[in-house]
């Protein structure tokens, strides 16, 4: 399997030109290490290489991963999470990239002894095989957030669908961005929605130039293991 920090090295290429194509500045983007197919030590070599962030979609794998790194890793719970799972997860975890229906919210308020800083997940494609508020829902639901108050929606997050031509998947992040901006204008204290969380493996690129700042990456930087 090649090293973690070769696979870096062409992922920072590929950010940085999807950045200088944008005008953005290459060091606005998070990469999120996705290492919920790997081992504990190949999320070791992760964080020796330089990354952070390491992104994580099951309690279990994520809970044996900070029993070893704890830590030395910012983490992001990037699946789909269920309201009666919060409380295995919430001390450990730093962000929540899946935040979509008031239960959950009202768990994560409940069970948290501070502030969480979560991503409310939307589903722009409109797949029934993906989780996330329909766009429309978006605006309301953010207002319903007011009540609780240890959480703090610091962006959006989607999951665009794997297609052969990334390009196919431009339309959905710029929908993602634009809803993002109107939150923003909501002038919100509580949700001043700054960041994106979009991109994949594939197709990364295309959601830098169209404004993401955090893309989760796994197969092409950490490969798949387990």
């Amino acid at each position: 399997m090649v090293a973690v920090r070769e696979n870096l090295i062409e992922i920072q290429a590929g950010i940085a030109q999807a950045a200088e194509k944008a005008g953005r500045n290459k060091e606005d983007i998070n990469i999120i290490a996705v290492t919920k197919y790997v081992t504990i030590e190949r999320a070791k070599e992760t964080i020796s290489a330089g990354i952070v962030n390491l992104g994580e979609n099951r309690n279990e794998g994520f809970l044996a991963k900070f029993e070893e790194i704890q830590d030395s890793a910012t983490w992001h719970f990037i699946g789909s999470l269920q309201s009666r799972k919060v409380k295995d997860i919430i001390h450990h975890v730093d962000y929540i990239h899946s935040l979509d229906r008031k239960s959950l919210a009202k768990e994560i308020n409940k069970r948290s002894q501070k502030t969480v800083p979560c991503f409310v997940q939307v589903n722009v494609s409109g797949e029934e095989s993906k989780h996330g508020l329909a766009e429309e829902d978006v605006e309301s639901f953010v207002k319903e957030l007011a009540v609780f108050e240890n959480i703090r929606v610091v962006g959006l997050m989607t999951m665009a669908p794997h297609v052969d031509n990334p390009e196919d998947t431009r339309p959905l992040f710029k929908k993602l961005r634009l809803l993002r901006d109107y939150i923003q204008k909501l002038d919100l204290d509580y949700a001043p929605c700054e960041y994106l969380s979009m991109g994949m493996s594939n197709d990364y690129k295309v959601a830098i130039e169209e404004g993401a700042t955090h893309i989760r990456v796994g197969t092409k930087l950490v490969g798949k293991e387990i």
